[in-house]
């Protein structure tokens, strides 16, 4: 069983950085981690994913280049690096885990869920 606390969410000005960090619970972090946003009246969508290693990563059209996802299995953590801004990425960020072995962009497939971080962005 896998609990996760997002935190680090915030008000930025456009063109600004936030960097969002998820907690895990337990001594390890051997699940599929990534990242969802939802904003209001939308789909909650995929932001970015990474394996269980660290060793790929995973983005959405819209953040690559400017988001980077990263995870430290020692800390039982994972973070996403928010760079350049924008107000269209006003949202509530998500941190899921899934036990696939394979990272997946799709909500459905992951099994644990945080409570979520807004994240708001002004023009």
């Amino acid at each position: 069983q896998v609990q996760l606390v997002e935190s680090g969410g915030g008000l930025v000005q456009a063109g600004g950085s936030l960097r969002l960090s998820c907690a895990a619970s337990g001594r390890t972090f051997s699940y599929v981690m990534a990242w969802f946003r939802q904003a209001p009246g939308k789909e909650r969508e995929f932001v970015a994913a990474t394996s269980r290693s660290g060793g790929s990563t995973y983005y959405a059209d819209s953040v690559k280049g400017r988001f980077t996802i990263s995870r430290d299995n020692a800390k039982n953590t994972v973070s996403l690096q928010m760079n350049s801004l924008k107000p269209e990425d006003t949202a509530g960020y998500y941190c899921a885990a899934t036990r696939d072995s394979i990272a997946t962009t799709t909500a459905y497939e992951y099994d644990y869920w945080g409570q979520g971080t807004q994240v708001t962005v002004s023009s």
